[in-house]
């Protein structure tokens, strides 16, 4: 999977001694004779109104996207996947435990200030403070960077994070523990610099186009919210000479078939998803704009495992069982969506799950299980379970909740009542615990089986469902203390049976990634697992 030895040594290369090495930039290639359009503008459909742009108050797929193109961090991704130099133009370490990281000296803000260490190091530090209250830094503390989880807890000073500055362009991080993939962790969206001079002069509004100041290939210009996000190339950028796009443009479309009218009518350039309903036809007519690729995400429904019924593990299973994940993925979706009866795609790298018992069940077992189960837990035709099932405004989505809504009625008597909420009100409701049962997704933060199985530890302030096991919190510690990758998947793999034991959460399929994309758009990470775009590797052709 890695092109480069060197990366891949210090990613999976536990123990070894690295010496620094210097990479070659990887940027838009635009192969040779190819014409490039005049008007070098690109419009991507977004899904949704992003919540924030600060990378250290977001924790969505939406407001990733953009970020990616207005802020810059250690480390990018090619269109492979691969871990390619962003900011840090080479690394080493020796142990996997200490970081050293050396900046280029030609990376600037977009204002002209240069980028430093100590931009990182403020970064770091902010994400982590019990003051910014960010949504994801769950995330620090999951790379074992020194002192990151009592910070989070008020224990310590964020003073004291394992993190510093040598100079200006030497970063050096210390973990408390060996992450032979912590490089790759660099590369999200939490761990990327804001410019600390325009945070504090202007707090939660550095944001606006007026005040914004960033390090990445573009700079924000516009935002008119609900309608669009634009943004400019930015002229300070360290490889804008290799950046051909001028102009990018997001915009929040909730309903896919909006979108693919906009599209088709030459509005849109990339889509944000396709209506399931016209994935056929799609393929059928516009062959060559259809886009399926694998994608490091599972798409699940969550239980308030604190707040009754859903605190009995016999109502979860019940449920569970009663999905026919078959239906939802092949007949509804259709696309390539793999039945999932685990948190963690089979496309993650370096792990290989077992089916749980329930998964080889037939689905009239499945459901024979599931009345059983729930008659034991008190529930039946005459004291019948009722509840409401959350999820964000998108048409897809409504069509998998009625789909659902309709197998446990129709198999189980369940009484469920369906509500949907735009993105931010979702999140909002999600991290307050004000669901009963909640549609959600995951997507890998990096390709290793943590970034999913981290989430159902109790410490993490995305685990919305509350599940609370000790057994598992010590199983994934285990599993972050294992020294070879073989013990680390055994772990792995007990964590999983533990998840389909106690089921907190319903997985119910593996994404695919699928969307239109104009055959003028040249430069499009058609393989890349974790659907990280950058627009600056992208370009019009004519």
């Amino acid at each position: 999977m890695y092109k480069n030895k060197i990366t891949q040594a210090l990613l999976l290369g536990a123990g070894m001694a690295v010496a620094a090495t210097s990479f070659s930039t990887l940027a838009a290639d635009v192969p040779a004779g190819t014409k490039l359009a005049a008007k070098q503008e690109l419009v991507r459909g977004n899904g949704t109104e992003v919540a924030s742009i600060d990378p250290h108050k977001t924790e969505g797929v939406p407001e990733s996207h953009v970020i990616r193109d207005l802020l810059e961090g250690l480390v990018n991704q090619d269109a492979d996947g691969n871990t390619i130099p962003g900011v840090a133009e080479s690394w080493e370490t020796t142990d996997n435990t200490k970081f050293t990281f050396h900046l280029r000296k030609d990376a600037k803000w977009s204002n002209g200030d240069p980028v430093t260490a100590q931009d990182f190091v403020y970064s770091f530090k902010r994400a982590v403070d019990p003051n910014t209250a960010s949504p994801y830094s769950w995330y620090l503390e999951m790379t074992t960077m020194e002192n990151a989880a009592d910070i989070i807890a008020g224990k310590k000073d964020k003073e004291t994070l394992g993190v510093k500055a040598l100079d200006d362009h030497t970063l050096v991080i210390q973990l408390e523990q060996a992450v032979p993939y912590f490089v790759k962790m660099m590369g999200h969206t939490t761990v990327k610099p804001v410019h600390q001079a325009t945070v504090e002069k202007f707090g939660d509004q550095w944001t606006k186009p007026e005040n914004f100041v960033g390090n990445g290939a573009f700079v924000l210009e516009k935002w008119v919210v609900n309608e669009r996000i634009e943004l400019v190339r930015s002229a300070n950028y360290w490889d804008n000479d290799k950046t051909v796009i001028n102009k990018v443009t997001f915009l929040p479309i909730e309903n896919q078939v909006a979108e693919m009218n906009r599209f088709l009518s030459g509005e849109i350039q990339i889509t944000n998803e396709l209506p399931i309903e016209h994935f056929k036809r799609l393929k059928k007519d516009h062959s060559d704009s259809v886009d399926v690729k694998g994608n490091l995400c599972s798409y699940y429904y969550g239980f308030n495992n604190a707040k009754a019924p859903f605190d009995d593990v016999r109502v979860r299973k019940a449920l569970s069982y009663t999905i026919d994940r078959n239906i939802v993925a092949n007949a509804i979706l259709g696309q390539g969506q793999k039945p999932a009866y685990f948190l963690t795609p089979e496309i993650t790298a370096g792990f290989n799950p077992e089916l749980p018992a329930y998964g080889q069940l037939s689905q009239k077992e499945r459901i024979a299980e599931a009345k059983k189960l729930l008659a034991e837990a008190g529930f039946d035709k005459n004291n019948p379970l009722e509840f409401t099932l959350l999820y964000n405004t998108s048409e897809n989505h409504k069509k998998i909740a009625t789909a659902i809504q309709s197998m446990w009625k129709k198999d189980l008597g369940v009484k469920v009542t369906l509500e949907n909420q735009e993105w931010k009100t979702y999140l909002d409701t999600r991290r307050q615990g004000n669901f009963d049962v909640t549609r959600a997704g995951w997507c890998g933060d990096y390709n290793e089986a943590s970034s999913f199985l981290s989430l159902m530890q109790s410490n993490n302030s995305s685990n919305d469902p509350k599940y609370n096991s000790k057994e598992y919190d010590a199983l994934m510690a285990q599993a972050m203390a294992a020294t070879s990758d073989a013990e680390r998947e055994e772990l792995y793999v007990k964590a999983e049976k533990l998840l389909a034991a106690d089921m907190p959460i319903a997985p119910i399929y593996q994404y695919v990634t699928s969307r239109l994309v104009s055959p003028k758009v040249g430069g499009y990470p058609s393989n890349n697992a974790e659907d990280k775009l950058f627009s600056k590797d992208m370009y019009i052709v004519e």
